[in-house]
């Protein structure tokens, strides 16, 4: 077998730094793999449905192909795979209001999914089928991850009972950690940005797992029924679709972390919210990866890591500072040392810092800061975790 270690075509990925465990960033094509359990009896009802969704898939800008396939044990077992240019057109088609509405008849055929997301990191060379018609690169280099999966999830509440709201995710008990002898709950970390919530936690193991252990906990439960009058959407977790719809939609993929290696126990958990202009979150989230990128080759960064998150027009960026974001100033707190990439950061903000493309003057740099910091309502780590 012949194996290729280079991108087969232009332009170059990045090389991939050790520091980085995780990042849609670095240009390399994407495999999406898509489990699905058929109920008996709707095989015919599914294909139907997957028909229609490949017509519509085949035409989304960075879509390169994709297959479906069947089980030879268990005829209700499928399997869809699809690859992709990069990971950047495929977050951003599943996380639109059109691929909900499009799946939506699926899950009435099918009992269970579960999707897994990979970047292409080595693949057989075929000469005879020409590398020009190969579009996207490889993956540079493994990851040397942490064990650890990042996610978030965010939703908005109604004006004015920002409050009400903040008392009831700081007041209920934490669930247990132990989700089963491989999974485990580790940390989780609860903010506010006017009425936007925003939940991240960090688990070590399945992360569907841990994610279902939680929505079964009692304390969970009753945490989520108190919020439900305060919600702007309304949600129902007694209706498996209501509750599937609104995690699908509230889903804050995290798109990087990077880690400087240092660790420093007195380090605090922050996080800044940074609204971009519409159309420009995937750029937004990059740029500000990039900046962690190099902060964290910085042994003078006070930013030991760094996880951007990012879904359509909201990015939030989470990291564990040295001192508290009041010790660093501004312009290093918002990730953007660089006078020149401060310019570029306003310019993707939907503000009035830097409309016109200039550089901010300091006390412009100090109202971007002061309006992209997130109020910490708790901040729970497991024991040993």
């Amino acid at each position: 077998m012949t194996t290729t270690s280079t991108p087969v075509s232009e332009p170059p990925t990045r090389q991939a730094s050790h520091r980085v465990s995780q990042s849609v960033f670095d240009g390399s094509r994407l495999r999406v793999v898509l489990l699905v359990e058929v109920y008996d009896g709707a095989q015919q009802q599914f294909l139907e449905t997957y028909e229609q969704l490949r017509s519509h898939v085949e035409s989304v800008p960075g879509h390169l192909g994709e297959q479906l396939c069947q089980s030879i044990e268990n005829p209700s077992q499928w399997l869809i795979t699809s690859e992709w240019e990069s990971a950047p057109p495929f977050l951003t088609w599943v996380s639109s209001e059109e691929h909900v509405r499009m799946v939506k008849p699926l899950h009435n055929c099918v009992r269970h999914t579960r999707s897994l997301r990979f970047h292409v990191v080595r693949e057989t060379s075929h000469p005879a089928a020409g590398g020009e018609s190969t579009r996207g690169g490889l993956q540079t280099a493994p990851r040397l991850g942490d064990g650890v999966i990042r996610h978030a999830i965010t939703f908005t509440v109604k004006p004015g009972s920002e409050e009400a709201v903040a008392k009831v995710l700081a007041d209920y008990a934490s669930p247990e950690p132990r989700v089963d002898d491989t999974t485990r709950l580790c940390r989780t970390s609860l903010f506010l940005h006017g009425n936007r919530v925003v939940r991240a936690i960090e688990v070590r193991g399945d992360l569907l797992a841990a994610l279902r252990h939680v929505a079964e906990q009692p304390e969970v439960r009753a945490v989520e029924e108190a919020l439900n009058p305060y919600m702007e959407q309304d949600r129902d977790f007694g209706d498996p679709e209501s509750a599937r719809v609104f995690y699908t939609r509230a889903a804050l993929p995290a798109v990087h972390h990077v880690t400087a290696g240092r660790q420093d126990p007195a380090a605090r958990r922050q996080a800044l919210s940074y609204p971009a202009r519409p159309g420009c979150g995937m750029r937004l989230a990059r740029l500000l990866a990039e900046r962690d990128e190099a902060a964290a080759q910085d042994p003078r960064s006070p930013v030991l890591c760094s996880t951007v998150f990012q879904r359509d027009d909201v990015v939030v960026r989470l990291v564990d500072v040295r001192g508290g974001l009041d010790a660093v100033g501004p312009a290093v707190s918002l990730g953007l040392p660089d006078p020149g990439q401060v310019a570029e950061l306003t310019t993707l903000l939907d503000g009035p810092a830097g409309t016109d493309g200039s550089a901010p003057a300091a006390d412009d740099l100090a109202r971007a800061l002061e309006g992209a910091r997130m109020e910490l309502v708790t901040d729970r780590r497991a024991p040993d975790a």
